[in-house]
């Protein structure tokens, strides 16, 4: 009911990330030259977000397939800014910021900020890096010690991370794009765990109550459970299936 639903900070980015993985990154992966570079991507992602996924399908990105890169960007910031038929300061900005990160990789608002290595810890822990140490440990990436801090240790984790990945840039740098990718890759694995268990569970109670062989019925829930999150998150199988075979990864 309006007015009734509430959700975190960390929900919201949970739901936000999600929804650049599903449809706006593939759409940016598919239609861009293999040699993007990260800032390229992030760039292209912050506007098909903003513009819609066939934005990939305009002239700035005709430039972009043509290998025009200044001329691409230069199509970017002086385009796609208005409403009604009118320039709005807001689109002209973000138009003109985008277009920045595309060419020259300086971050602003588009696309959030970025992590890079710092030679001293901060005086405070920084939730976005732990996160991602969280994530990298999980998947055998070491970042050293879960503690907030983009060290060289971090660094080199999130380096071999991007290697894994080929749609990233390995250039140590903890940016949209490779948050996006780490939290697309640790909901995978909640998902498969969840839905798994929840599967068995609720197959297990039907099989009480009609007298069939639990574990028969349970074992059947969980591959049911394990196909649709397998299908849900098939880019993510793909990109490492093609990684391992050296090969990019197509979604």
């Amino acid at each position: 009911m309006p007015g009734k639903t509430k959700i975190t900070a960390e929900q919201s980015d949970a739901i936000f990330a999600s929804v650049l993985a599903d449809e706006f990154e593939p759409a940016v992966v598919a239609s861009s030259p293999k040699s993007r570079t990260q800032h390229q991507m992030d760039a292209a992602v912050s506007a098909t977000y903003n513009l819609g996924a066939d934005a990939m399908q305009w002239t700035w990105a005709d430039l972009w397939r043509a290998g025009k890169v200044k001329e691409a960007a230069a199509y970017l910031g002086g385009h796609y800014n208005t409403a009604g038929g009118k320039k709005l300061p807001g689109l002209v900005r973000r138009r003109k910021e985008e277009a920045e990160l595309f060419l020259n990789g300086r971050y602003a608002s588009a696309g959030g900020a970025i992590k890079e290595a710092q030679p001293k810890p901060p005086k405070k822990a920084d939730p976005v890096v732990k996160e991602a140490q969280e994530i990298l440990t999980s998947k055998g990436f070491n970042p050293g010690a879960i503690d907030g801090w983009m060290g060289e240790k971090t660094r080199g984790a999130i380096i071999a991370y991007q290697k894994a990945h080929p749609h990233l840039e390995a250039d140590g740098i903890l940016g949209p794009a490779t948050l996006s990718q780490l939290r697309r890759d640790a909901a995978a694995v909640k998902e498969t765990v969840t839905k798994g268990a929840g599967s068995a569970i609720g197959s297990g109670a039907l099989a009480f109550m009609s007298g069939l062989p639990w574990g028969w019925i349970a074992f059947g829930g969980a591959v049911l459970a394990a196909g649709y999150v397998a299908y849900r998150y098939r880019d993510v199988i793909v990109r490492r299936w093609n990684s391992w075979r050296g090969e990019e990864a197509k979604v």
